[in-house]
């Protein structure tokens, strides 16, 4: 029955993601009568893609390992970055145009890179626990945006060439140290940003089922109870934190494969607490929230630019009103006068 339930709940979540890509392509080509998207929201779009994959993945480790990451937007720039050299590289050194296979082979790259990234960061930072924890990885964020600042990549035909706080490279300038990546291809699609949601999805959901995901929930529940199981901690944290790690630098390199310049200031720690509350809005440990949390909140600036000045004053209202009402007694007991109904409604069913 447990496993019947699972599967019934992890099909609505990718009926609900395919339902959602169906629809805004209908409306993108025109099918719907009556029905169009305006110049920003189609812009949106991409970025919207990014985003649920960076909440989904955040939710992995702050939801389901129970770390408190504040260092997500670092490995989204390592991806970011990774993923726009790679794009290029492939087109100088092999002129290979097809966008498609470009645009996978970067994000697999992106993910290459901050996983990596991730098994530096997490083999130092990962005995730490709560506050500490937090304040770490918000500092290893940091460190990774500046380090980017920094950096220097240059194309001279094959030969790939890095320079640490060196402009003076032969070739052509990818990634201009404090001046970002300009000139980028932008081929990042909203039909190839649905890729790496369902993939992402498939991933972390199939490791919230496995063995591997009841060992890192055991480890978020009580820690010295799973030790003393004989279960290997850090192991499990490790796989929790680098799954999360690639799967933001997927979400990065679609991020910088869409615009024509990208600086590392884009990735700041705002960006890892924007993400954050996604999360918490959605629901910690809350997959489908999230994927609702991501887009709403994505759109919502867009649509209170009606209000001008004060838009980001409303959006701010509007999210301490929404967790206020998330976190309200009223509220919870009214879901839980619904919840046995439905119950006695199933039992009755299995009864008969």
């Amino acid at each position: 029955m447990k496993n019947k339930k699972t599967f019934r709940s992890n099909l609505i979540t990718y009926l609900l993601v395919i339902v959602a890509f169906v629809i805004c392509q209908l409306v993108l080509e025109g099918a719907i009568p009556g029905v169009k998207m305006t110049r920003s929201l189609k812009g949106q779009l991409v970025p919207i893609c990014v985003y649920i994959v960076m909440a989904v993945s955040l939710n992995l480790t702050v939801g389901i390992s129970g770390e408190l990451s504040l260092g997500h937007a670092g490995f989204m720039s390592v991806g970011a970055f990774s993923g726009i050299v790679m794009s290029s590289w492939l087109v100088s050194a092999f002129q290979f145009e097809n966008e498609t296979i470009r645009l996978i082979i970067a994000m697999v790259t992106g993910g290459v890179f901050a996983g990596a990234a991730g098994v530096l960061i997490g083999i130092p930072v990962l005995r730490l626990r709560g506050d500490y924890l937090a304040i770490v990885t918000l500092a290893f964020g940091e460190i990774i945006r500046n380090v980017m600042n920094c950096l220097y990549f240059s194309l001279d035909g094959k030969a790939l060439y890095i320079g640490f706080n060196n402009p003076s490279l032969p070739g052509k300038l990818l990634v201009n140290g404090p001046a970002g990546a300009t000139g980028v291809d932008k081929i990042s699609t909203f039909t190839m940003g649905f890729a790496p949601i369902i993939f992402t999805l498939f991933v972390v959901l199939n490791l919230i089922n496995s063995r591997s995901g009841r060992a890192i929930m055991a480890i978020r529940d009580n820690r010295i109870a799973a030790e003393s199981m004989g279960i290997n901690v850090t192991k499990y944290k490790m796989m929790a934190f680098v799954t999360s790690a690639v799967l933001a630098g997927m979400a990065g390199a679609l991020y910088g494969l869409n615009y024509s310049t990208v600086v590392a200031s884009k990735f700041r720690f705002d960006t890892s607490i924007l993400v954050l509350v996604f999360v918490v809005l959605g629901g910690i440990g809350n997959i489908r929230g999230s994927i609702i949390a991501a887009t709403v909140l994505t759109i919502l600036p867009e649509v209170l630019r009606a209000f001008s000045d004060y838009r980001m004053l409303v959006y701010a209202i509007v999210l301490i009103v929404v967790m206020l009402a998330t976190n309200s007694p009223l509220l919870r007991n009214l879901v839980e006068r619904i919840r046995p109904k439905k119950k006695a409604e199933a039992k009755g069913g299995d009864a008969v």
